[in-house]
């Protein structure tokens, strides 16, 4: 009998070695390489030509027909936003979060939606148990004939099921509890998530069937798995939040039908989670008046604008090196806003810990912040608060100068919605496009210039938020 061949595979980065090592060449995290048997398969599952195999021919780019791809609606307007309109058929998509974020829950009323409007919908868990799964459809007043519900963790048996319904979509819940017979290895490990969510891609193109597979996440909020598994799928979307708070926010982070830059946001009610229309008043109504450290600034999410508030709180450090703490925005650029207050604007600020966040538990990563983020700064420093109708705009260069921003006339439009009364925005971004009424408008060219505006005479009033 011939000797079955073995590995050790990393179970945080896929990396495969003939022999085992403490710590992975790949990722450098130790005690991560096991030992694992290689798939004994067939040359024609191994992906090998056969003399039955046929061959496609190239084609030139030019004579290949395009159509466009139909879309299914889900009827979760914030879920269509992420996915670019709408399932497309024969996708496959990751959904990842921490546990208890809700991934179940929402992928569980996406399926009830679809299966109202006379799709055929499969849920298939792996988790929980099928009267489970009835009681949270039953707390989610879920009810309908299309949507069937199977407990299931055999990938074999469940590629059987789905040739015999022919869903429109399918549920995978979750993909590190599915196996593969032909995989020795147990299911969540890194050749078994390989070999199964490969299984599911080749049943989602041969009969374009849309498959949304929901992936667990490492302590570092990475899916868990290989890195290859991200690349295999045709959409990446993340499901973001704290568990102790009641909004929640669903980004892609990979769409090849779509934007990468879209979220959508809901708030987890009793019933369910239910869509936020109107994200920039919730961001906004704990918002203190009159309180040093603040400053409001009109972020772009893809075609979204939000505005959001940015705070900040400095205080003498009672140690050698000073604290430098963010949430929502990256810790460098805070580091670098800093270095430049201290040294075009004259801020000693290098014995001071700073403590910066964006309220209401979302991520940041424009440019347009950057000015917002120098004035609540500077605004804590000095102890003296900013105009509660003020909105601050812009990109913050080295030299103190303040750079021009994209899509200005939409993030004014939407702050002039909200009630605010004036805006800051670079110097460079006035002309050329029309200033809502009601709203005034002031370019500023350095920081020092947009501080001396918002903290040189600073007025009290909250903004109305009027729609």
């Amino acid at each position: 009998m011939a000797k079955r061949k073995t590995k050790f595979v990393c179970q945080d980065c896929g990396y495969e070695s003939m022999k085992w090592m403490g710590k992975c060449p790949g990722c450098q995290s130790w005690n991560s390489m096991v030992e694992e048997f290689e798939a004994t398969a067939s040359p024609k599952k191994r992906g090998f030509v056969t003399a039955s195999t046929t061959l496609s021919k190239p084609q030139p780019i030019t004579k290949i027909e395009r159509r466009e791809e139909q879309r299914y609606n889900t009827h979760i307007n914030e879920l269509n936003r992420v996915l670019g309109g709408g399932i497309v058929p024969g996708s496959l998509v990751l959904v990842g979060g921490d546990p208890g974020i809700g991934k179940s829950t929402l992928l569980l009323q996406v399926s009830s939606e679809v299966a109202k409007h006379g799709e055929r919908v499969l849920y298939i868990s792996g988790e929980e148990s099928i009267k489970q799964t009835k009681l949270r459809a039953d707390r989610l007043h879920i009810s309908s004939d299309e949507l069937f519900v199977l407990a299931e963790t055999d990938v074999e048996h469940i590629e059987k099921i789905i040739e015999e319904m022919n869903p429109t979509l399918v549920i995978i819940d979750s993909i590190q509890t599915v196996y593969l017979d032909a995989v020795t290895s147990a299911p969540g490990s890194v050749s078994q998530v390989r070999e199964c969510t490969a299984a599911f891609m080749r049943i989602a193109k041969t009969k374009g069937i849309a498959i949304f597979i929901v992936g667990h996440v490492t302590k570092q909020g990475s899916i868990a798995g290989p890195r290859l598994l991200e690349h295999m799928v045709d959409s990446v979307l993340y499901f973001e939040g704290e568990r102790h708070h009641t909004y929640r926010i669903l980004r892609a982070v990979k769409n090849r039908f779509g934007s990468t830059n879209e979220i959508g946001i809901f708030e987890m009610k009793e019933i369910g989670l239910a869509e936020v229309l109107n994200p920039s008043e919730i961001f906004l109504e704990e918002r203190s008046a009159g309180a040093a450290g603040s400053a409001v600034v009109a972020s772009m999410e893809g075609t979204r604008t939000v505005l959001v508030e940015i705070q900040a709180l400095i205080s003498p450090t009672s140690f050698g090196n000073p604290r430098r703490m963010s949430t929502g925005i990256d810790h460098n650029r805070i580091s670098l806003i800093m270095a430049v207050l201290e040294k075009r604007v004259g801020m000693l600020l290098q014995n001071q810990d700073a403590y910066v966040k964006v309220a209401g538990g979302v991520r940041l990563d424009e440019p347009s912040i950057d000015l917002a983020t120098a004035i609540a700064i500077a605004s804590s420093f000095r102890d003296a608060p900013t105009p509660t109708s003020d909105v601050i705009i812009g990109e913050v260069g080295l030299t103190g100068e303040v750079r021009r921003v994209t899509r200005l006339e939409q993030r004014v439009l939407e702050a002039s919605k909200l009630g605010f009364k004036r805006v800051i925005v670079p110097e460079k971004n006035l002309g050329g496009w029309n200033i809502p009424s009601g709203i005034d408008v002031i370019g500023v060219n350095t920081v020092n210039e947009a501080i001396e505006v918002t903290l040189g005479g600073a007025t009290s009033g909250s903004p109305k938020f009027e729609l």
